[in-house]
């Protein structure tokens, strides 16, 4: 079994930048990779960024690229969005997920979420 841990959201102006963090506990040794995903009210969730563990191989949705980065920290089992020129469309729940296969873009495990907030 897999925990994922969240942190780092909050409410933000237009042009600020925030920095989640994820910290995975317990099984994590068949990871394949990590991913960030939100979901904004009254829309389906959306994939943001993903990240190969091995090989730190990164892809972004569109909307962000340029503006956010995902990254990820092995010694501490943490993966990071830090996200810059904040838009007020960015505002939604934003949940870090981990991917056990390769075969599959389907991801296995959820975090419970973190809120982000950018006012105009």
């Amino acid at each position: 079994q897999v925990q994922l841990v969240e942190a780092g959201g909050g409410l933000v102006q237009a042009g600020d930048s925030l920095r989640l963090s994820c910290a995975a506990f317990g099984r994590t040794a068949s990871r394949y990779g990590m991913g960030w995903f939100r979901q904004a009210p009254g829309k389906e969730r959306e994939f943001v960024a993903g990240i190969i563990w091995s090989s730190g191989l990164t892809s972004y949705y569109d909307s962000v690229k340029g503006r956010f980065t995902i990254s990820r920290d092995s010694a501490k089992n943490t993966v990071y969005l830090q996200m810059n020129g904040l838009k007020p469309e960015d505002t939604a729940v934003y949940y870090c997920a981990l991917r056990v296969s390769s075969g599959s873009s389907a991801y296995d495990y959820w975090g419970q979420g973190t809120q982000v907030t950018v006012s105009s």
